[in-house]
């Protein structure tokens, strides 16, 4: 029997990786590199301690912005860890989905391999992990609004039925639960457009280290800290 660890959904803003390599005196692309393989750590080991779900912002709808090498480098490196979880995450069980707007500048090879990373993993019973990427916040309400209105207007539902369970499934989270606690490196205290319906009701925790420097350790200290916490969720 799985140990009780007190929570089902962390969601992580992982924030640093290009501090971390000036810090380092290293190029920004090996910044990214470090925060991927922390990722793969970090989820590995939410799976083995039986979290239901871990949600983390990889890339937001915003992040174009930057040089086209960063952007370049971040790409390759997402289509080389595509790649990777193809061959493992069916040993380790992990159900993987990637979040996010797919038809706007998303590369036509990255997209098939996200279809088809869900698609070898959909039926895993671990963990449950999305992968943010090309995601903003309001861009998902636009969506989701979007959708109801279609429905709306076909007649397959009146304005009377809209109510939070329905704008919950025509997000991206859909079926997900609500994140229990959000976590944010790099000391930045604000959340940058991440998951604004979902996580209404989270614990947060900023954390004064950069993604690269993340632990599993850090992961047992976040449950900790939750499971110190008394969550009134407005009562």
């Amino acid at each position: 029997m799985e140990k009780d660890i007190g929570l089902k959904h962390i969601a992580i803003i992982m924030d640093g990786n290009r501090r971390w390599a000036k810090e380092h005196n290293l190029d920004k692309s090996l910044g990214h590199k470090k925060g991927a393989e922390v990722l793969e750590t970090i989820a590995k080991y939410c799976n083995k301690i039986g979290l239901e779900a871990l949600t983390v912002y990889a890339f937001s709808t915003e992040n174009w912005k930057r040089t086209k090498e960063e952007v370049g480098a971040i790409l390759i490196l997402l289509n080389m860890y595509l790649d990777r979880f193809l061959k493992t995450a069916d040993l380790e069980n992990i159900k993987l989905r990637v979040i996010g707007d797919r038809e706007n500048n998303m590369p036509e090879e990255i997209k098939n391999k996200m279809i088809k990373m869900e698609e070898k993993t959909k039926n895993n019973t671990g963990l449950k992990f999305n992968i943010a990427f090309n995601y903003g916040g309001r861009d998902e309400i636009i969506k989701m609004t979007k959708k109801i209105a279609e429905k709306v207007k076909s007649g397959k539902i009146k304005i009377e039925d809209i109510n939070e369970q329905m704008v919950s499934d025509n997000m991206y989270t859909q079926g997900l639960s609500d994140p229990d606690l959000l976590i944010r490196t790099s000391g930045e205290l604000r959340t940058s457009n991440f998951l604004p319906w979902q996580i209404t009701y989270s614990e947060f925790l900023f954390l004064d280290k950069y993604w690269p420097d993340f632990t599993t350790k850090d992961i047992d200290d976040a449950i900790e800290e939750f499971n110190k916490r008394q969550r009134r969720v407005g009562k």
